[in-house]
């Protein structure tokens, strides 16, 4: 069956400010050495498994320029520009209709396009394995991170150990984001995965799933779907996708649906999720601190610092993200760094928006 895939690209990345912005965010910025962009090395990553010409971007008008730029020789009617964002489940329904339009059934991969991995081939045997299980009958399958700490910024999934298919277990429930102590006990039983976001399904089965869980959502699908290929199709998705409704694919489907499948994921994933990231994934020296540009340092560890040009000096500091670009410097306590956010809103009441 011909697989094809959906890439989820339509975040702004605030987080990452203030090199994320509005007009570039994260997916389209290169954060590790290579030089490659987010989005570059996502694709990349697939390109054994799909062709381009079946590589589905979903974003929003204002990057379609950006996708074009940086993934040369994809088709441009396979940019997705949603009108508003609605959350993952009209989405992930949007890329399903395309590609049924396109096939009559296919092999459909959904992932973000701002996460990490450090082992391609890995990564690959895994994707294979989750596509054999989607392949074979109506399975939605998920892939799992065998979490190495207890985290408490991802979601979780349990699993049944004694119920398998191939290399999958079967889902017993998905958790929310929790505290310490939870994410404590989570690891030490040894029954629980990251929540990665990435799945991995027949077109069809995700459309039944929609059609039985979400038929509000189906509905306005089908109306789209309608429309694609036709002198009406932008003025209709314009008409029809705000009206959709705002849910997630987890709560919407994933949480309801029979025959959900888990594959535990061992490939170095980071979901780079903040700048703390950068002391995972790029070279620290011998102080601990993770440099980019044109940066002198005395006694100073542990630190994240970025340079957009100019020298940026640092005597006696420990434990800070400090980030240059042309117009802003970020100072920030590793400790504070998921309030990077906060910062966003004050400029936001203040109408400061050409800092966004």
């Amino acid at each position: 069956m011909k697989a094809t895939a959906l890439i989820m690209a339509g975040g702004r990345g605030e987080r990452f400010w203030p090199r994320s912005r509005q007009a570039l965010p994260k997916q389209f910025l290169s954060l590790t050495d290579d030089g490659k962009t987010m989005i570059q090395l996502t694709v990349e990553r697939i390109s054994a498994l799909v062709d381009l010409e079946d590589v589905y971007i979903a974003t929003n008008e204002a990057y379609r320029e950006l996708v074009l730029a940086q993934l040369p020789g994809l088709p441009e009617q396979n940019i997705l520009c949603e009108p508003v964002g609605r959350n993952t489940a009209p989405c992930i329904g949007l890329g399903a209709m395309h590609i049924s339009r396109k096939y009559e059934d296919a092999l459909m991969m959904v992932l973000p396009s701002d996460h990490l991995v450090r082992s391609t081939p890995t990564f690959v045997r895994t994707i294979c394995q989750g596509l054999e299980i989607a392949e074979t009958s109506p399975n939605l399958v998920t892939i799992g991170i065998t979490p190495n700490y207890p985290e408490t910024g991802y979601g979780y999934i349990r699993y049944n150990p004694d119920e398998t298919n191939g290399h999958a277990f079967a889902v017993d429930r998905f958790v929310e984001k929790p505290c310490l102590e939870k994410a404590q006990e989570y690891l030490r039983s040894g029954d629980y995965l990251w929540n990665s976001g990435m799945f991995l399904w027949r077109v069809s089965s995700i459309l039944d799933n929609i059609k039985m869980h979400m038929p509000d959502l189906y509905d306005g699908l089908q109306t789209i779907g309608a429309a694609i290929g036709t002198p009406s199709e932008t003025r209709i998705l314009k008409e029809v996708f705000p009206t959709l409704p705002s849910e997630s694919i987890d709560y919407g489907i994933m949480e309801k649906a029979s025959h959900i499948f888990i594959l535990p994921g061992n490939f170095g994933w980071d979901d780079v999720g903040s700048w703390l990231a950068m002391g995972r994934i790029r070279k620290s020296d011998a102080e601990g601190n993770v440099l980019r540009g044109n940066i002198a340092t005395v006694d100073t560890n542990h630190c994240i610092i970025e340079s957009s040009g100019k020298l940026i000096a640092t005597v006696g500091i420990e434990d800070l993200i400090v980030i240059d670009t042309d117009d802003v410097t970020l100072i920030c306590d590793k400790t504070h760094a998921g309030d990077i956010k906060k910062i966003l809103a004050k400029l936001r009441e203040e109408g400061q928006t050409q800092y966004l």
